[in-house]
């Protein structure tokens, strides 16, 4: 996960919570939670990235409109985060 940029990990947690989500399905998810406008250079380069390191998998829906979904490997990324993140959560909690 260190290998990731925060927005590619905020991507991976959205689709994790969505099922397999467009590209603009996606781009809205995030922007109401960043409660700014994510432009189309910043959400696909890096929903490719993701692509490239098989934490996603991307297929069509229809001639213009792919779907992203998280792999397995992908879950088990977020999962190890979220181990990670909750040892120090707790410890001060």
């Amino acid at each position: 996960m260190n290998d990731l940029s925060g927005f590619q990990r905020d991507l991976l947690y959205v689709m994790a919570g969505l099922d397999r989500p467009s590209g603009q399905e996606i781009k809205s998810e995030l922007e109401s939670y960043l409660d700014s406008e994510v432009n189309h250079g910043r959400l696909y380069p890096n929903l490719d990235v993701l692509v490239e390191k098989e934490y996603v998998e991307k297929g069509a829906i229809d001639r213009r409109t792919n779907y992203y979904d998280i792999t397995e490997s992908g879950e088990s990324l977020l999962r190890q985060r979220r181990e990670w993140e909750d040892q120090y959560f707790t410890a001060n909690a």
